[in-house]
Order: structure tokens, then C-alpha cells, then sequence
């Protein structure tokens, strides 16, 4: 009726596939998407406020807890930062190991990301349970990948939920050569599988979607990114680990329990698979590099829904370099470098599978945690996932308010976000008024 303002809510009792609670507002006026507010409501944590009193040593078994499926990010970049405020360096064989644990993680992440948690929005089903009847073996084939990564954790980590080996100054205790061997095995299996994976998600339908995100990610003079690196940029920035303050900001937005990160210029970026490899696939392996040509990538990706595919590039990569590690790996002649509490600060940024992770830590005398302040990837990423919704609702208004509903699950799914440390979402709200 003319005149009359119409109004539909959608909602989602529960959406499985995303770790986290949210919800979602999209406000349409005149046929135009005005705005769409991803409103985290999870409860707050406080991991900053009770590491504070804490011995330096406790931080990456506690910071360990904040996510259960990348929680070697969360210690790699607590240990990081520390060892930075302790005056300590880590190098040769425990540096490698470290890598090699981070391999494994993302592994372990993507793979679940990729087989369990997205690709079942590609292929018309409701989650992998039901996508498994018809694609039974790949499904098969991604769990036993998976478990190759978690076999890394276990192994170098202690376990593969919250690994327990890793502390300030190394390990507590290494691997031997040979308890290596029978992992390199299973990731001579798992290189192909990746590889397989890769040609498999390549192989998708993909929305026609591309966006100029500003990416910001790590770089590291001889690595694709995991532990170490300068904060780049797509357009100029490039700074250590202690200038994130000087550069970067988080905001509160009064719908969420979650802070925003933008740049100070009040820019949004993007963090996470898309960025690394815009910044860094001159740095992949020859056979990640390879893959990734032969799955259409180019040399920058911005199409936020192929970002599967860069994650599947990523685990490729990730079984490429464990293998060579092991390879190398010479026992070290101690588990860690000696260290001894003084004050001091520090920074450090690592890259989790979802993008860049940054920590800070302020010591007293003591060595213990004076002040503790930790930035996860998804609320940096959060501000260029509502800019996505409102790019890509604008081109879908024409559908049914629950296929765009599930368009804007799918949307946000390209994040692999973790609102714990990222994002499910319980409700979206269609304004239509």
C-alpha cells in the first residue's frame, strides 16, 4: 500500500558452522542497503584483566584457552611478545619447531574450515553430516587431513586441543628425530590430499564478488608469515609489531561486546587468508605457488568468496613446509633458552589461520603481567565483514528474505570468523521499511 512502511525480521535460532554468537541488522530504505551491523553479544572473557598478577611463565597455558581450535596463534604470539620484554631470542632448531607447530595448526584449521564448515555452503547442503552421504570420501579424506595436523600439535604441542608444551624460551621438552619420521610419512599422504583439496574448491561455483580491500598482513624477508614479520600493508604501510598502536585502533561499537579495529585514518582492512597471500605468495613454496596458478588465483585474490581457495593453497603450503623442517630438524641441545623475569614490555604479531594476531604485555620486576592487552583477527576483520554485507545484499535485494539470509551466512562463512574469537550468528533483522 502506498505510503505504508513494511518491516521483516528473519531469525536463527541457532546457526551451527561459525564459533561464536552474534546477530544481524540490515536496514534497507528505497530499495538501498543503508546499513548492516554485525552485533557480537557474546559474553566478555576478560582474558586481558585475569592474566594481570600473573607469572610470565603461566600466560601460554592461559592465553592457550581463549580459542580451542587455533590456540598455538594465541601461545605463539603471547611467547613472542614476552620473550621481547625479557630481553630473550630463540633461534635454530626451537625456532623450526615452532614453526612446525604452527604448520600444524593450520592444518588443522583450514581443513576443518574448508571440508566441514564451507563447503557444504557450495554444494547445496545443510552441513557436512548431510553432505557426506553423497561426498562421503572427500569428506573422509578431509577429516584424516585434519588429523595429520592435529598429529603435529600432539607431538610438538603435547596435545592437539590446547597444547601444553609450550612455554617462555622454547619447549619443555623436544622431539627426537625418529619420533618424526613415522609425521613425515603421514605428510607425504597429506601433500597430495592438499593438493587434491586445492583442485577440488577451485572447482566450485563462486559469486561474482570483488572489493579493494586494504590487506594488512605479515611479511617476512625469506617466509610466507607465521611467527615473524613486519606489519605490511597493500598501500604503503610496513612497521614492527610495537608500532600496531601508533597505526591501528579498536573502537566500541555500542551494539557489541566485541571492539572493532580500523586503521586511524578510520579505514577498514581485511586480515586473514585473502591479505597473506597478496602480500606473501611470492614467498609459497613452488608447489603452493603452482597450485595456486592452476586454481586461477593470480596474483592477488579479492573475490572474499574464493577465499577457500586461498585457505586450501595455505594448507598445501603448511605440508610442504613441515616436511622440509623435519628434514632439517637437528635435535637441540636444550628444550629452551634460559630466562630470567625482569620488567620490560613487549610486542609481538603472529599469523593465526585467520589473520594477523597481535600481543602486547607490560612486566613488573618480578616477571609478572602488569598489563595485557590482546587484538584477535576477527575484530579487526569485522568492520570489512559488514562492508561486504552491505556490497553484497545491495546486489540480492530482488530474493526472498530467506535466501538472503542464507547469502549473508554464506558472506560471512568467507572470514571463518571465531567470536569467541569470532562469529555465529543467532538472528538477522531484515528493515525493509
Amino acid at each position: 500500500m502506498a505510503g505504508k512502511t513494511s518491516r521483516k525480521t528473519i531469525r536463527v535460532d541457532y546457526l551451527a558452522r561459525v564459533e561464536g554468537e552474534g546477530a544481524l541488522e540490515v536496514v534497507v530504505r528505497d530499495g538501498r542497503v543503508q546499513s548492516a551491523a554485525l552485533s557480537i553479544f557474546e559474553p566478555p572473557r576478560f582474558f586481558e584483566a585475569f592474566l594481570r598478577g600473573r607469572a610470565f611463565g603461566e600466560v601460554p597455558d592461559i592465553t592457550a584457552r581463549i580459542c580451542g581450535i587455533c590456540p598455538v596463534a594465541y601461545q605463539m604470539s603471547s611467547v613472542h611478545a614476552l620473550e621481547r620484554a625479557l630481553g630473550v631470542t630463540v633461534e635454530g632448531p626451537l625456532r623450526a619447531l615452532r614453526r612446525l607447530l604452527y604448520c600444524g595448526e593450520w592444518i588443522e584449521s583450514h581443513t576443518l574450515h574448508a571440508y566441514l564448515l564451507h563447503a557444504p555452503d557450495f554444494l547445496g547442503y545443510a552441513g557436512a553430516i548431510d553432505m557426506a552421504g553423497d561426498h562421503g570420501e572427500i569428506v573422509k579424506r578431509g577429516l584424516q587431513l585434519k588429523k595429520v595436523g592435529n598429529e603435529i600439535l600432539t607431538l610438538v604441542g603435547g596435545r592437539e586441543i590446547h597444547p601444553i608444551n609450550v612455554r617462555v624460551g622454547g619447549f619443555y621438552r623436544v622431539p627426537r628425530r625418529r619420533e618424526l619420521a613415522p609425521l613425515a610419512e603421514r605428510l607425504k599422504w597429506a601433500r597430495e590430499a592438499a593438493l587434491e583439496t586445492v583442485r577440488w574448491v577451485a572447482g566450485f561455483d563462486f559469486p561474482e564478488a570483488e572489493r579493494d580491500y586494504l590487506f594488512v598482513a605479515l611479511r617476512h624477508p625469506g617466509e610466507y608469515p607465521f611467527n615473524e614479520g613486519r606489519i605490511v600493508s597493500g598501500r604503503g604501510l610496513d612497521i614492527e609489531a610495537a608500532d600496531w598502536e601508533n597505526h591501528f585502533e579498536e573502537i566500541h561499537v555500542a551494539r557489541s561486546t566485541a571492539l572493532q579495529a580500523r586503521l586511524k585514518s578510520g579505514e577498514s582492512y581485511l586480515v586473514g587468508p585473502l591479505a597473506r597471500y597478496a602480500l606473501n605468495a611470492d614467498r609459497l613454496s613452488p608447489l603452493a605457488r603452482e597450485a595456486a596458478t592452476e586454481a586461477g588465483l593470480g596474483a592477488v585474490c579479492r573475490n572474499p568468496y574464493r577465499s577457500i581457495v586461498v585457505r586450501a593453497v595455505e594448507v598445501l603450503y603448511a605440508c610442504d613446509e613441515a616436511l622440509r623442517i623435519i628434514e632439517s630438524y637437528e635435535e637441540p641441545d636444550a628444550p629452551a633458552v634460559p630466562v630470567e623475569p625482569r620488567a620490560g614490555s613487549g610486542c609481538a604479531a603472529t599469523e593465526a589461520p585467520r589473520g594477523l594476531l597481535w600481543h602486547r604485555y607490560r612486566l613488573a620486576e618480578d616477571g609478572s603481567v602488569a598489563e595485557a592487552r590482546i587484538v584477535p583477527p576477527t575484530s579487526q576483520n569485522q568492520a570489512a565483514i559488514e562492508e561486504d554485507l552491505v556490497a553484497h545484499i545491495q546486489g540480492c535485494l530482488e530474493l526472498p528474505d530467506e535466501a538472503l539470509r542464507e547469502r549473508c551466512e554464506l558472506t560471512v562463512r568467507n572470514y571463518d570468523p571465531c567470536i569467541s574469537c569470532a562469529t555465529h550468528f543467532l538472528k538477522l533483522t531484515m528493515d525493509r521499511g
